[in-house]
């Protein structure tokens, strides 16, 4: 009798154990795809925001190609203004400022102050990755865990000749992916950002991977309207490294001119 009890705890001690073995397998796996479906969530928020939704009536305010807004009608027209003037400044100090340690971290404007709801400025959309994540000012520890992040002291995606808008992502964290696979992405590839105004299209152009330090690599590139993708290399390594991939506005002419400098 004693014997058959020890057996059993025996056996009911080892399913325990197993199955808290497979539950520490599978965390990792479970985690990231809450994290990824949250993100998921928050951009199809902001999109139903700004684009609208047919089924429940709101209202669509981005600028089409065919149909751009005019400057009196154009929504948070204060941000707008202080955005493109931003850009503006930037680009003719020449980033001075980007050099400085953290200056990245620090977001250049606080979105609530503009009367938004929160500080989601836009979605960056991947088709081929099939990655949609909010997108946020700043690479703050916050805004990296919650999506992408553009790199302040870079231009702001809201398009225009002589800007390059330097976007970070984890390299996959937390069991979530991120940018983890834009290794993958090649010439012609098409990445997407809706802002507040209007959706950018953009196509790889070209990669490039660099040392941490060699910001030389990011600026602003004159004459062009870019966003450059930036994560950690190689993957899981600690972030020695960083995988650029470099992508050129679609069709400009067919979009809003703007120029700065």
């Amino acid at each position: 009798m004693f014997r058959s009890k020890w057996e059993s705890f025996f056996v009911l001690f080892m399913l325990m154990l197993f199955l808290t073995g497979l539950f520490l397998a599978l965390y990792p796996h479970i985690q990231g795809a809450v994290v990824d479906r949250r993100m998921n969530w928050e951009a199809e928020v902001f999109l139903r925001r700004v684009v609208g939704d047919p089924e429940d009536g709101t209202p669509n305010i981005v600028i089409l190609p065919t149909a751009p807004e005019t400057e009196e009608s154009r929504q948070h027209k204060e941000l707008w203004d202080a955005m493109t003037a931003y850009n503006q400044r930037i680009y003719e100090e020449g980033q001075s400022a980007f050099s400085s340690s953290n200056a990245y971290r620090t977001a250049s404007f606080a979105l609530t102050d503009y009367s938004l709801p929160d500080e989601t400025f836009g979605v960056i959309s991947i088709p081929k990755l099939e990655l949609e994540m909010p997108l946020y000012l700043g690479a703050t520890d916050e805004n990296m865990a919650d999506g992408a992040a553009v790199l302040s002291e870079t231009s702001i995606p809201i398009g225009g000749a002589n800007t390059n808008t330097v976007i970070a992502g984890h390299r996959g964290w937390g069991g979530a992916s991120y940018f983890r696979y834009i290794t993958d992405l090649t010439l012609g590839d098409e990445v997407i950002i809706t802002n507040l105004w209007e959706t950018l299209r953009y196509q790889v152009v070209g990669t490039k991977i660099i040392e941490s330090h060699e910001i030389e690599n990011i600026l602003i590139q004159p004459g062009r309207d870019m966003i450059t993708l930036l994560t950690c290399h190689p993957y899981a390594s600690g972030g020695k490294q960083r995988y650029l991939v470099y992508c050129e506005r679609i069709s400009e002419s067919e979009n809003k001119e703007i120029s700065y400098g």
